[in-house]
């Protein structure tokens, strides 16, 4: 057991010559925080289902950058991954929860339990999954753990409930770890984002019809959307300041910190709102006629490799 220490909360926590790890980090947010951090000095574990993705991102960045084959799903494989990363290293420092999926359009209702579950399974057990095996590495190195939630978190859930769910709980879960951390003189921080421009956004809002519907009920500022470099950015700078949570754009804060009032008055407008019950009406009967394919998580054979 560590001796508690006070948290040095003041003091900056440069990247340079240390060890993150990166889940999701085959692209969008992940692959542009892996460059960030790389570029700033640290040496980067490239995690990814996606055995291309993630060898590819590493290969460009360079002989600090280690790819890591793994589903955050699979608790067995991360419990195996980090130790994997911390022994090529010599150390583990900053780990990022960064994974992440979003359903189809579709109510509680009517969605498929397996789609439900495959959300939680990797957004918030995955994130579980990631930062469990990395914690004593984490307070031995004094580091800090980032957990990607959203502004979901604290957003009205209809149609898309699951998403919803994950991110209001991967912020709870940071809030707890930061806590928890803190008498061992570690650290844990929170990122919330609004839309973010990455392939997700596309294939789920930009190119389904329900989806673009589902945005456009979002009112300006709220709908701005981000560059995932951007988001990035503000994960790397939110460690650096051992931050306690970042916000982007931010026009979310002051939701954020009014939640509790706005929430009410915005499930009440929402409910009684014609254009959410039309809408609404199509997103079910869509998913009752057409059900979700399965979806498809590219996977290299193996439970777990690293690739020295």
């Amino acid at each position: 057991m560590s001796t508690p220490r006070c948290l040095p909360c003041t003091s900056h926590f440069r990247p340079a010559g240390r060890v993150a790890l990166i889940t999701g980090a085959g692209r969008g947010i992940g692959r542009e925080l892996a460059g960030i951090l790389y570029r700033r000095g640290a040496s980067v574990a490239v995690v990814d289902v996606d055995a291309r993705a993630a060898t590819s991102v590493a290969a460009a960045l360079g002989e600090r950058a280690l790819p890591v084959i793994a589903d955050v799903s699979d608790r067995a494989a991360m419990a195996e991954a980090i130790p994997q990363v911390a022994a090529y290293f010599g150390h583990l420092d900053i780990v990022v929860a960064n994974a992440g999926v979003v359903p189809r359009p579709a109510t509680l209702r009517t969605i498929a339990p397996a789609d439900f579950d495959r959300v939680l399974d990797i957004n918030l057990t995955g994130v579980f999954n990631t930062v469990h095996p990395a914690l004593d590495h984490i307070i031995t190195a004094r580091g800090h753990v980032a957990v990607v939630s959203s502004c979901a978190a604290f957003a009205p859930g209809m149609g898309g409930a699951p998403y919803m769910i994950s991110k209001a709980a991967v912020e709870q879960l940071g809030r707890a770890l930061r806590v928890e951390l803190a008498p061992h003189g570690a650290s844990a921080g929170v990122a919330y984002f609004g839309i973010v421009d990455t392939e997700m956004t596309h294939s789920t809002l930009d190119r389904d019809d329900l989806g673009r519907r589902i945005e456009a009920l979002l009112p300006w500022p709220l709908s701005t959307r981000i560059t995932a470099e951007r988001a990035a950015r503000e994960v790397a700078d939110a460690i650096e300041r051992r931050a306690s949570q970042s916000i982007s754009p931010g026009a979310w804060i002051p939701y954020s910190l009014l939640r509790g009032v706005i929430n009410r008055v915005l499930d009440f407008g929402l409910a009684h709102d014609p254009r959410v019950h039309a809408l609404l009406r199509e997103v079910e009967r869509r998913s009752l006629e057409k059900p979700s394919p399965s979806a498809s998580m590219p996977m290299d054979t193996g439970r777990v490799q690293a690739h020295y």
